[in-house]
């Protein structure tokens, strides 16, 4: 299991369990609590690099970010710490 703290969202944590390139599970703590449960749902099973390609750089109202963009920024530390 990985945690990342995230930067500019409401999210306060994101753990991230990987098995290769393959997501395992997604937890949010934190954040719009409906939503990020469905980004969670609809990321697992799904290959790292679709993931990012779909979500890296969605927006949160006139945040530069969003739980989603962040959690990219998770997916890529958490393989990187392998």
């Amino acid at each position: 299991m990985h945690t990342y703290v995230p930067r500019g969202v409401c999210a306060k944590r994101i753990d991230v369990q990987l098995d290769g390139d393959t997501i395992e599970s997604v937890e949010f703590t934190g954040g719009c609590n409906g939503n990020l449960k469905a980004i969670a749902k609809l990321v697992h099973g799904q290959r790292i690099d679709d993931v990012i390609a779909l979500l890296e750089g969605n927006t949160c109202g006139p945040r530069s970010t969003s739980c989603a963009d962040q959690m990219c920024h998770a997916l890529r530390e958490a393989r990187q710490a392998g």
